[in-house]
């Protein structure tokens, strides 16, 4: 892993020059995940996300944006950006990598309010760069088998695994859509994008119960695994 924070200007720019790098962006989001879990969730797991899959792959890997889309989780505590304040930023950031002849970047997601923000964001990136910079939108969730949650068992299992600032005797259960339609689940899903409290009552997507870190190890090389065959595909398909 070459994590660019800690590099030093003339090997950081001997280094580009002598190979073409990769950068990895993770962003994440500060907003309410119950009792039990910290409102820096999301941040703390794509952050563990995008380090592992660095180290795997050998790619730079850039700061956290720690702060994402999370309008929908008032009145519960967030700390939010606008969509355009988002992708502008990240637009920026791409387009300074690509200054600093960086050519390839994965923006690692790892908040569902995010989406909005990174759609499309390679088209518009290519246009910019003239075609110069590649750039890679994907979503951490998208690459594990079970459903995504929100400080359910799989976000609290995935915490337990990385952290230590679990609180897991104030775990409660949330929304459980186990049994529902898809047409239900759906229309809850839209309710949540518009104000998550209204769609879960206590703020939670899950059952985060009987969540552990066992669980949380596996789920997380499940991810990384996935995620780095993803990137060989996108840097195979880019480079035929």
């Amino acid at each position: 892993m070459v994590d660019i924070q800690a590099q030093f200007d003339l090997n950081l720019r001997k280094s580009i020059k002598k190979k073409k790098q990769v950068a990895i962006i993770p962003i994440g989001s500060i907003e309410q995940h119950g009792p039990h879990l910290p409102i820096s969730t999301d941040s703390d797991i794509v952050t563990e996300v995008a380090k592992r899959l660095s180290e795997m792959k050998g790619y730079l890997l850039l700061p956290t944006i720690t702060y994402g889309v999370s309008f929908e989780h008032a009145p519960l505590f967030n700390l939010s950006i606008r969509e355009s304040t988002l992708r502008t930023i990240l637009i920026d950031l791409c387009s300074s990598l690509l200054m600093n002849n960086i050519k390839t970047v994965f923006i690692i997601n790892g908040h569902h309010g995010n989406l909005k923000s990174i759609k499309n964001i390679d088209v518009k990136l290519q246009k910019i760069s003239k075609n110069k910079l590649k750039v890679f939108p994907l979503s951490y969730w998208h690459f594990m088998k079970r459903e995504f949650d929100h400080a359910g068992f799989v976000e609290t299992s995935l915490m337990l695994a990385i952290s230590k600032n679990v609180k897991m005797k104030l775990a409660k259960k949330g929304l459980i859509t186990d049994g529902m339609k898809k047409q239900e689940i759906k229309i809850l899903g839209k309710l949540a994008n518009q104000s998550f409290p209204k769609a879960t009552k206590n703020g939670i997507w899950g059952d985060p119960t009987k969540a552990t870190k066992k669980d949380g190890k596996t789920i997380l090389a499940e991810i990384i695994k996935n995620l780095g065959k993803k990137c060989q595909t996108c840097l195979t398909e880019r480079s035929s």
